[in-house]
């Protein structure tokens, strides 16, 4: 059984004005969807999808990394990690190496191919992010990153 309604609490619609307990996330989520269609445009040219981009993002940022710690880094499960992986290899983009001491582990390390790719997709994605930005001014948009900064990041705060 459901439990009763209490008066004055709205309930979830997914629109403009949702101002049920769900309204952030939902508000979060369709700013994801749009940002990264808008990402992804820019990689498409480059043959890769966010969810390579993402493992880049990690190689450039961490080195080489072992697959546990890219899908926990990407929130990708096991399975959906060696997937991606294994199309950067494909691409030529990253190489799996032996960890030392660990016969079982592999560390992913981005190649050169990876970091130009990697750079030109900054390059491509530049006037993407301005579009994507163009109905804030400068401070608005500071306004949003330093917010969603300390959202997602409440600790660092």
């Amino acid at each position: 059984m459901a439990a009763p309604r209490k008066s004055g609490t709205a309930r979830a619609t997914g629109r403009r004005d949702d101002s049920s307990p769900f309204a952030l996330g939902l508000l979060l989520r369709q700013a994801h969807w749009h940002a990264a269609a808008v990402m992804a445009e820019a990689l498409r040219p480059l043959g890769v999808e966010l969810r390579h981009f993402a493992v880049l993002i990690v190689l450039v940022d961490r080195g080489p990394t072992v697959q546990r710690d890219l899908a926990e880094a990407t929130g990708t499960d096991k399975a959906g990690i060696m997937r991606v992986v294994d199309d950067l290899e494909r691409k030529g983009l990253a190489v799996r190496k032996a960890v030392p001491g660990d016969r079982r582990a592999r560390a992913v390390e981005i190649t050169p191919d990876g970091r130009t790719l990697f750079d030109a997709a900054h390059v491509a994605a530049l006037p993407l992010a301005e579009r994507l930005a163009a109905g804030l001014d400068p401070s608005e948009l500071e306004q949003l990153t330093t917010l969603l900064t300390k959202f997602t990041y409440p600790a660092d705060s």
